[in-house]
């Protein structure tokens, strides 16, 4: 587990995650490796959070809740 900081493009604060992977992980996806395969075991918005620096609460504020229907 690392703990990661990033700066949301959305709101423009940092934010810090804690990330289910090791640094191994990700050198893999830095150096190519698709995020889904270098870090199976980090959820999906542990990914997102990588990837773009989104949280979870950022996609709310962008598209509204998700619809339970």
């Amino acid at each position: 587990m690392i703990l990661c900081e990033k700066t949301s493009p959305v709101t423009g604060k940092s934010h810090t995650m804690r990330i289910n992977a090791t640094l191994e992980q990700i050198a893999l996806w830095e150096n190519g490796t698709l995020i889904q395969d270098a870090m199976p075991e980090a959820t999906v918005d542990q990914r997102e959070f990588l990837i773009s620096g989104c949280t979870p609460a950022c996609w709310a504020r962008m598209f509204g809740a998700e619809d339970e229907s």
